[in-house]
């Protein structure tokens, strides 16, 4: 088994250097010119990344805290905000260079270790997170087909996108009642079950996770996670002086987050950059360009990734130690 793991992670690392290769081939990309327009870069320009970075990583605690509150049993501790955070940075920095989806719910069932039902809590809770993203961001690649199918243009895009955000919300109810209703026949008792599968299944079911209300809220949080990804994506084009028209970039993210769906490699490298470019070639930026751009949004991207999970790391320690002392002088005071 050791074996097998170490030949898919040799074979996922080179698939990624391959695909890497074949962008800047394909793209004919100086990586000479690539490295000057990195150098380039403002510290103003990388500041509004690394803010945008962490509103991301903010709206992705607030959908896993909303999950967990709804999840968790009357005796699981609360994990603290602060706490949540960290995590969820580490999880978005680990997937640099592992796949999101595991390298966020390794961080997380790690983080969550102390506080009670880690695999629940942060496995199974991540990947219902991420889920709603997977959710909302299909909708959003229809309205990207629209587009492209019609050879629409920003107008075109803006209106199916809206279109689908609200689509996206209304569906959401029926979605869930169907959802409860395929739980209900799966478990219809009202004691818990023995058997180990039924027993999840019932325990889904007479949970809060199953509400309309939830399920809306963190659909709309999604939404507003893909269009901080979009700004980001602007703001890394800006800063290395390459023009891509805003709603193309709006309307390309989408299908790349679809493409990241598929982890075949570490941290998505190779297959999200040509996914990146060959979106953006369908909605009329040159695949040059395009190419360009994925390679200096990836290397931006990361260092932003790495640098808000140090601080809140460096925020986290600091919360505990200030907490450790000022619980002892409280302590001495009393004595």
């Amino acid at each position: 088994m050791k074996l097998r793991r170490l030949i898919l992670m040799l074979a996922s690392i080179a698939l990624a250097f391959v695909l890497i290769v074949l962008l800047v081939k394909v793209g004919k990309v100086d990586l000479r010119v690539t490295l000057q327009q990195l150098k380039s870069v403002t510290l103003i320009a990388f500041a509004k990344i690394v803010l945008l970075n962490a509103f991301l990583v903010y709206l992705s605690t607030e959908k896993w805290r909303s999950i967990d509150a709804a999840w968790r049993r009357p005796s699981d501790s609360i994990q603290p905000k602060i706490t949540s955070y960290a995590v969820t940075s580490v999880g978005l920095a680990m997937g640099v260079f592992l796949p999101l989806q595991l390298a966020m719910a390794t961080a997380r069932t790690l983080g969550t270790y102390i506080h009670g039902r880690a695999l629940k809590r942060g496995t199974a809770g991540t990947l219902l997170e991420q889920g709603f993203d997977v959710y909302t961001v299909a909708f959003l690649a229809l309205a990207s087909g629209i587009t492209w199918f019609y050879h629409g243009g920003a107008k075109t895009w803006a209106l199916c996108a809206s279109a689908s955000i609200v689509l996206a919300l209304l569906a959401v109810g029926p979605s869930v009642f169907l959802v409860r209703w395929l739980f209900a026949s799966c478990s219809a008792l009202s004691a818990e079950p023995h058997n180990r599968i039924l027993r999840s299944f019932w325990a889904i079911q007479h949970s809060g996770i199953l509400n309309a209300g939830l399920a809306r809220r963190l659909v709309a949080l999604s939404a507003l996670r893909t269009g901080t990804v979009v700004l980001m994506s602007i703001q890394t084009a800006e800063a290395v002086g390459l023009h891509i028209p805003p709603w193309q970039m709006a309307a390309a993210v989408p299908l790349v987050s679809v493409a990241a769906i598929i982890a075949l490699t570490p941290g998505g490298i190779g297959l999200n950059d040509l996914a990146g470019a060959g979106a953006l070639r369908i909605f009329g930026t040159p695949f040059a360009i395009g190419a360009q751009w994925v390679l200096a949004n990836r290397v931006l991207v990361s260092v932003s990734y790495l640098l808000v999970a140090f601080f809140a790391i460096v925020v986290l320690c600091s919360d505990k130690v200030l907490a450790h002392y000022i619980g002892g002088a409280i302590r001495e005071d009393n004595q």
